[in-house]
């Protein structure tokens, strides 16, 4: 059943990295396989879909949004998360509104797919692949843990995927003082 797959190597590998008890979103969660994976490693969690039906299988794991984040209004002005987690999902103008719901010292976990992915299957629209270096360039400002572009198997695919922390104020300029 769609929604019951295994969660993302690269969540599995880099969630552990949010704090113990930190806020996630989940955000095009669809059925939720991060909402559920961060949920019963005691995270408080939202999930934001445009789909009702994917969401109504969520019932009892966190909180869920249904949202148009495409079309309508960004729903979290103002929130913060610990982490912001997003997988198999682009839409670029979101990208600003992605990074500002990280609170300092969250992290971000991002991974989609990426330009060479229309060799070997969908997504083939230039509109939904990440061109080479890209989601490193949006990230720019984050503090980049692991980065990867490049091409996965099983199943076959292009993709690129970030692990990146929105260092705390300060942070930066601390750690090169001389």
């Amino acid at each position: 059943m769609h929604g019951s797959e295994a969660p993302s190597s690269w969540i599995v590998r880099f969630g552990p990295l949010v704090r113990a008890g930190g806020s996630v979103l989940d955000l095009a969660c669809g059925r939720g396989r991060h909402l559920r994976w961060f949920a019963a490693r005691g995270h408080p969690v939202l999930g934001v879909d445009r789909d009702g039906d994917a969401l109504a299988t969520l019932q009892g794991v966190g909180e869920t949004l249904q949202a148009d984040i495409e079309n309508g209004p960004w729903p979290l002005a103002g929130r913060q998360f610990d982490a912001v987690v997003v997988t198999n999902y682009l839409w670029r103008p979101l990208l600003p509104h992605i990074l500002d719901a990280l609170a300092p010292g969250g992290l971000l976990l991002y991974e989609t797919f990426a330009e060479g992915n229309e060799t070997v299957g969908k997504p083939s629209r230039p509109d939904f692949l990440l061109k080479h270096g890209e989601l490193l360039q949006a990230c720019a400002t984050l503090r980049v843990i692991a980065y990867e572009d490049g091409f996965l198997d099983p199943p076959p695919r292009f993709v690129q995927r970030i692990a990146a922390v929105r260092e705390p104020a300060g942070a930066r300029q601390a750690r090169y003082a001389l």
